[in-house]
């Protein structure tokens, strides 16, 4: 499995729906649009980009959002939305056969560029990334930049967002019911299928997991066998980096227990190798390592 699959998550799903799309956008922009025909849906190699039309009653600037959702956390994400946008405007330029060398302006849409996170490191509750962070040389102003709005939307982050959306409220309820069946449910697809079937009957985002619940299932199954790939990659590397520890605080006591023999004149190593409990031999051949002349 790779991170592009699990990339391609439940909530990017939900965000290729007009209506559940216009949902989070009118709760993360205090919009209240109804009209689902006022969303375009984009796709450009498996990423959904949504744009909103300009509205007929009023003028409206275009706006491209181009909403991301991460389970890891990502310093990168503005580096990535830059090269999605671009790839996006070079779309749109041939699609609409637009000259840029020309005399006259290619007007572009807005663009704004959002991450929903939600997995198990914790973040803070909104953070905004720079493209500028990531350059090597820092500069009092910048001939290009990118800001990318990262919201957490873990259980206790955003709520404000939550009441507003039922999408993102309901998809942090399905997710929380998953990881928390995961752990006593005799597979994975049974967890998954009960966090379906309580959504549904609590009426969270019934309609969607009664519709695309086999969907649900196998792009879920991935999701979480991803994040549990990353949970014991982090638990091994916390384990190699205790035990690491633990023999240098071994080296450590080696070193600190010959220095004192020596300090009070006594440089038996039989008597050293009792104290730390270790063979003659190995505690000569530890000794050596650590520069000191042993007496043998």
């Amino acid at each position: 499995m790779n991170t592009r699959e699990y990339k391609s998550s439940v909530f990017t799903m939900l965000e290729e729906e007009p209506k559940y799309a216009l949902d989070t956008y009118n709760a993360l922009n205090g919009t209240d649009y109804v009209d689902e025909d006022a969303i375009t849906i984009q796709k450009l190699d498996g990423r959904v980009l949504l744009s909103m039309r300009n509205d007929a009653s009023f003028l409206l600037d275009s706006f491209l959002n181009l909403y991301e959702h991460q389970s890891t956390y990502n310093p990168n994400m503005p580096l990535r939305q830059l090269l999605y946008f671009s790839d996006l405007m070079w779309e749109m330029i041939k699609e609409k056969n637009l000259n840029m060398y020309g005399r006259h302006k290619v007007c572009i849409p807005t663009p704004k560029f959002v991450v929903f996170y939600n997995g198990l490191t914790k973040c803070p509750e909104k953070e905004v990334m720079k493209l500028s962070d990531l350059y090597e040389h820092k500069c009092e102003e910048y001939d290009l930049d990118l800001s990318c709005v990262i919201y957490n939307i873990n259980p206790g982050y955003n709520e404000d967002i939550k009441k507003k959306s039922k999408v993102i409220s309901g998809y942090t309820t399905f997710v929380e019911k998953v990881r928390r069946y995961s752990v006593e449910a005799a597979s994975l697809e049974d967890a998954i299928n009960r966090a379906m079937d309580e959504c549904i009957e609590e009426d969270v985002l019934a309609e969607f997991f009664s519709r695309r619940r086999e969907e649900v299932l196998r792009m879920e199954v991935l999701d979480f066998t991803f994040e549990r790939r990353l949970q014991l990659e982090a638990r091994d590397s916390r384990e190699e980096g205790r035990e690491e520890g633990r023999e240098e605080g071994r080296e450590e006591e080696r070193k600190r227990v010959f220095f004192t023999l020596v300090s009070e004149g006594d440089i038996s190593v039989a008597r050293g190798a009792e104290k730390l409990q270790l063979p003659v031999e190995e505690f000569v051949k530890k000794m050596t390592e650590a520069g000191y002349q042993v007496p043998v």
